[in-house]
C-alpha cells in the first residue's frame, strides 16, 4: 500500500512508540500537518517554536524517551535552534521534524526557505534533508536511533514539502545499519580493574556525578558503588536527584554555586571518580589548581570528553551504568572515618544559609519550603539565572529525573516549556516551574498551552525586578554599574540611589492581571508568612498556578567561585 511521505512520518512516529509530539504548522508542513490530523498520539499545538522544541526537551528529560518536535521552514526551523542546541549541551535527546521549501527550489532564496540543515548542523548529533521519499522511513527509524544510543542528543529531518506529497510503499526496516556510527556501550575489562585498584588505595575518594549518570539510569548502581566503597556524592547540576538528597553519603552541589563541603572535598580528595560529567568549566574554574592532589577516573560514553579538559589517570569508555556494574564485584568494602570526619567538618563550617530578616520574601525560604512540603518527591524544573543556583541549592531531589534544568548553555526560557514537557511525560507528578522574573518572560506565553491542554503546573516566579544573575555580577565585579538590568518602568540603566524597589515600583507586566489574562490562579507573596499557605494551594490545584513571591533584589547566590578562579577564592557570604 503507498502512503505519502507525509503519512510515512505519522507511520514512523507510531512505530517508534512516539505519545507526544509538540509544535507549529506553517504553509511547507501543511502535507505533514493533514497527516497528523489523524495521528493516534497527542499533538500539542506550542505558541512558538522554540516552546515547542524545550517541550519536546523536558518530555525527553523526565521520561528518557526520545522527544518530538515540529516545525515548518525558514522562520520555524531556525525557531527551533535555541532549544536544539540547549538539547546538544545537555545530551538530550529530541528528534526535530521540519516543512522545507520544495526540492526543484532549493538553493533559489524561495519563500520562507532558509538552510536548515546548515543552521543546525553544529547543534545537533546528526541531521537529514529528505530528497527522496522512498528513504524517509529509514531516515526516521536512524534518526531515532542516534538521539537515543552512544551519548543522547538532538537529531534534525528536514523534509521538502514535495517529498511529503510523492508516494511510495511504507517499508519499515527491521533493524539499523549506520556503518559510520558505531557507539561503544561495553567498558573495557581492563579499564575498570585498572579504576577498581585505583579505588581500593584510596583515603579519600570522592564521586563526582554528571548528568550522564541520570541518562544511563545509572543512579542504583552508582549507590551500591558508593556505599560499598564508603565514597561521599558530590553532583554537577544535571545530576541533582542521581543519588537521594537524604542520604548519609550524599554531599550536594559542587561548582561555582555549589555547597561549601562539596567544593573542599572535591580540591582534598586522594581520588576524583568522574561519572558522566564533562569537567566544565562551571565545575573545574581555574584548571591549573583544580583538584591537584588527587588521581583521576573518568567514566563516560562519548570518547571526546576523556582527557578533553583534564587528563585523567583511567579513562573508562562506555555506558556509565555498565561501568559501573562492572565495577561493583571487583571493588571491596571499605570505611573511611578519617575522611567523613573531615567532611562534616566542613559542613559545619559552612552550611548553606539565609537569613530571613524584615521585609520581602526569601527566595531560599520559597524553595526549602517547597521542598519541605512535597517531600523532595516534585519533578521541579528550573529557568536560568539565579534562581536556577537556589533550586539547585535547596530543592536536592529524591529521584532521578525529578530536576530538570539547562546546564551546558544556560538557556533562559527553558524552564516553563520544559515543565510542560515534564508534565506529560509524568502526568503522575506534581511539577513545580521555579522561575525568575527574566527567563519566565521569555516564553510564558506558553501558559496559553497549559491552560487549553489542562496541564496542571504550578509556577513559582521569584521576582526582584532584575536579571538578577547578571545585576549580581554588576554588583561584585563591575562596580555596581548596573547596565540593562532593571526591569522596571524606570529604565534599564539604575544608577546609586536610583534602583527600582521591589513590591513598589511599577512593573510590566502585573503578572497578578496576567495570570487573570488566561484564567488561572495568581497568589502574590510579600511576606514569608505568606508562603507556606499560598504554597500548599497551588500544590493543590488541578489546574496551572501562578505563585509571584517579591524577593529582594540584592538577594545574591552563596556560595560563589568566581568564574576563573579557584576553591581559595570561594565567597561564602557577603555579610
Amino acid at each position: 500500500m503507498e502512503l505519502t511521505g507525509a503519512q510515512i512520518v505519522v507511520g514512523s512516529l507510531v512505530r517508534e512508540g512516539v505519545k507526544v509530539a509538540f509544535g507549529i504548522p506553517g504553509g511547507q508542513a501543511l502535507p505533514l500537518y493533514d497527516a497528523l490530523y489523524d495521528a493516534p498520539f497527542r499533538l500539542v499545538l506550542t505558541r512558538h517554536e522554540q516552546g515547542a522544541s524545550h517541550m519536546a526537551d523536558g518530555y525527553a528529560r523526565a521520561s528518557g524517551k526520545v522527544g518530538v518536535c515540529f516545525a515548518t521552514s525558514g522562520p520555524g526551523a531556525t525557531n527551533l535552534i535555541t532549544g536544539l542546541a540547549n538539547a546538544y549541551m545537555d545530551s538530550i535527546p529530541v528528534v526535530a521534524i521540519t516543512g522545507q521549501v520544495r526540492t526543484g527550489v532549493i538553493g533559489s532564496d524561495a519563500f520562507q526557505e532558509a538552510d536548515a540543515t546548515g543552521c543546525t548542523r553544529s547543534v545537533t548529533k546528526h541531521n537529514f534533508l529528505v530528497k527522496d521519499v522512498r528513504d524517509l522511513a529509514r531516515i526516521i527509524r536512524e534518526a531515532f536511533h542516534i538521539a537515543a544510543t552512544g551519548r543522547p542528543g538532538p537529531v534534525h529531518i528536514d523534509v521538502p514539502v514535495d517529498v511529503q506529497r510523492a508516494k511510495t510503499p511504507f517499508v519499515w526496516p527491521a533493524t539499523v545499519r549506520i556503518r559510520s556510527y558505531r557507539p561503544i556501550s561495553a567498558p573495557s575489562d581492563d579499564d575498570v580493574r585498572r579504576a577498581a585498584e585505583l579505588i581500593r588505595r584510596a583515603q579519600r575518594p570522592l564521586l563526582y556525578v554528571g548528568g550522564g549518570v541520570i541518562s544511563s539510569g545509572a543512579s542504583d548502581a552508582l549507590r551500591r558503588v558508593a556505599e560499598k566503597t564508603d565514597t561521599p556524592v558530590a553532583n554537577t547540576l544535571m545530576a541533582n536527584g542521581a543519588i537521594p538528597f537524604d542520604h548519609p553519603l550524599a554531599l550536594g552541589p559542587l561548582g561555582m554555586h555549589g555547597k561549601y563541603v562539596s567544593n573542599m572535598a572535591l580540591q582534598h580528595c586522594d581520588l576524583l571518580i568522574s561519572c558522566g560529567a564533562r569537567f566544565d568549566d562551571r565545575v573545574t574554574g581555574d584548571l591549573k589548581k583544580f583538584s591537584p592532589k588527587s588521581k583521576k577516573i573518568h567514566f563516560d560514553i562519548d570518547p571526546a570528553c576523556i582527557n578533553k579538559n583534564v587528563p585523567v589517570d583511567v579513562g573508562v569508555l562506555g555506558d556509565v551504568r555498565r561501568s559501573l556494574e562492572k565495577l561493583l564485584p571487583l571493588v571491596s568494602r571499605k570505611s573511611h572515618p578519617v575522611w567523613r570526619r573531615e567532611i562534616k567538618a566542613w559542613d559545619k563550617k559552612h552550611p548553606l544559609s539565609y537569613r530571613l530578616g524584615d521585609g520581602l520574601v526569601k527566595p531560599q525560604h520559597v524553595i526549602k519550603t517547597l521542598h519541605r512540603l512535597t517531600r523532595g518527591e516534585a519533578l521541579v524544573v528550573t529557568g536560568v539565572g539565579q534562581h536556577q543556583m537556589w533550586s539547585m541549592q535547596w530543592y536536592q531531589a529524591k529521584r532521578p529525573r525529578h530536576f530538570l534544568s539547562s546546564g551546558g548553555l544556560g538557556t533562559m526560557g527553558f524552564g516553563f516549556p520544559a515543565a510542560i514537557g515534564a508534565k506529560l511525560a509524568r502526568p503522575d507528578r506534581t511539577v513545580v516551574s521555579i522561575e525568575g522574573d527574566g527567563s519566565f518572560q521569555m516564553t510564558m506565553t506558553e501558559m496559553a498551552i497549559a491552560v487549553r491542554e489542562h496541564i496542571p503546573i504550578v509556577v513559582i516566579l521569584l521576582n526582584n525586578y532584575y536579571l538578577g544573575m547578571v545585576r549580581q555580577w554588576q554588583q561584585l565585579f563591575y562596580n555596581k554599574r548596573f547596565s540593562s538590568t532593571a526591569l522596571t518602568v524606570k529604565g534599564a540603566n539604575a544608577a546609586d540611589g536610583k534602583e527600582p524597589t521591589p513590591g513598589r515600583d511599577p512593573y510590566v507586566p502585573d503578572f497578578m492581571k496576567w495570570a487573570a489574562a488566561y484564567g488561572i490562579e495568581g497568589y502574590r507573596l510579600t511576606r514569608n508568612e505568606q508562603v507556606e499557605g499560598a504554597l500548599r494551594k497551588a500544590l493543590a490545584a488541578k489546574s496551572p498556578v501562578l505563585v509571584e513571591a517579591i524577593i529582594p533584589r540584592d538577594e545574591n547566590v552563596f556560595p560563589m567561585i568566581p568564574a576563573g578562579m579557584g576553591v581559595e577564592n570561594i565567597i561564602v557570604d557577603m555579610a
